[in-house]
């Protein structure tokens, strides 16, 4: 019996073998796509690349800020920033605020250079930057994103979080008083972010309204800031704990960026998008990323912190896995606007 033979009847006997275990039900049919297998072959390399915000992305793909100066963290951004390198993707770094008076972690944060032309963005939140404002201080915020030799910087607005936090800041000034002065203070591209709670209608109308590079939804569904730190305080804080539950997902996070693209017209300066918070798989990204009215990429941070804190080879054989099956979506799946 030749080979091929042979092969043909082990495959076809394991199809018999595994046919009660591939049974599907209906209802778990995804909803969100229609399947089209006539019009393409499946072994087309597509270019899935795109420009976002200034920058050429290889992949509609970003690494959404995570961990900063403790322990392993700089062998986590060293292998996230070397799949950036590699792979054309874009990452945001964990909160760099310990740089801002001391470089005894700088190494854990100084990867731009592994990550060659993609897009590395620092990270500080709105109650440092409102400190440094007060102080008239903030030329710190440019010489740490020029010795990063960052792109640009993220700002996190979280006061949900600060206010769960046992040793959290009080901020005192409305956040977007806060991010006018920034934008208007520096030259350098900012990013403004959620953590965990998404951002509703109003934020997302007067973020858009600013010269922003893009806007992250850090929507609910995701790593949820608020009820980490609701853990992590010793108080008995259980009254509280509903107001973990208050947030918006990534879905209603572009309808609502939809509704305010065709509101404010040319009013709208930012419609660079990075949906993220509950984004688990590509096809989630991929689904959100084409019903977006706006330029819009998608991002993850626990998925890939796994694998980071295991070695750069389980990041690379992640993000391949990723590009698979961004070319199979692009290939052979359409939105379905309702479902």
């Amino acid at each position: 019996m030749n080979n091929t033979k042979s092969a043909t009847q082990d495959r076809k006997l394991e199809h018999i073998q595994l046919t009660a275990k591939s049974q599907t039900l209906a209802a778990t049919s995804d909803k969100r796509f229609y399947y089209e297998p006539l019009f393409s072959g499946n072994a087309q390399e597509l270019d899935l690349g795109i420009e976002f915000a200034g920058f050429s992305l290889k992949l509609p793909l970003w690494i959404s800020s995570m961990t900063g100066g403790t322990g392993i963290a700089g062998k986590i951004n060293e292998n996230l920033a070397r799949a950036c390198g590699e792979f054309g993707i874009g990452m945001g770094l964990g909160s760099c605020r310990k740089l801002l008076d001391s470089d005894e972690f700088l190494d854990d944060f100084h990867v731009k250079s592994l990550a060659n032309n993609s897009p590395v963005f620092a990270n500080l939140g709105i109650a440092q930057l409102e400190e440094l404002i007060d102080k008239n201080e903030l030329s710190k915020v440019d010489r740490l994103v020029t010795k990063l030799n960052a792109d640009g910087l993220i700002i996190h607005i979280n006061p949900s979080q600060e206010w769960f936090q046992p040793e959290g800041d009080i901020i005192k000034r409305a956040p977007l008083e806060t991010i006018e002065t920034c934008v208007e203070y520096f030259k350098f591209p900012i990013i403004v972010k959620e953590v965990g709670q998404g951002m509703g209608p109003r934020t997302l109308k007067a973020l858009m309204m600013m010269d922003l590079c893009a806007i992250e939804f850090a929507s609910f569904g995701g790593t949820n800031f608020s009820k980490l730190e609701y853990l992590r305080n010793s108080n008995n804080l259980t009254v509280h704990e509903p107001l973990c539950h208050v947030g918006h997902t990534a879905l209603e996070m572009v309808h609502m960026t939809n509704d305010l693209i065709d509101e404010l017209g040319s009013a709208a300066k930012c419609k660079n998008f990075i949906i993220s918070g509950g984004i688990k798989s590509y096809l989630d990204g991929h689904y959100l990323c084409k019903l977006s009215k706006g330029c819009a990429i998608f991002a993850m941070a626990s998925e890939f912190l796994k694998t980071a804190m295991v070695d750069y080879e389980s990041v690379q054989q992640q993000v391949r896995e990723i590009k698979k099956g961004l070319n199979f979506a692009n290939s052979f799946l359409s939105v379905r606007r309702e479902h």
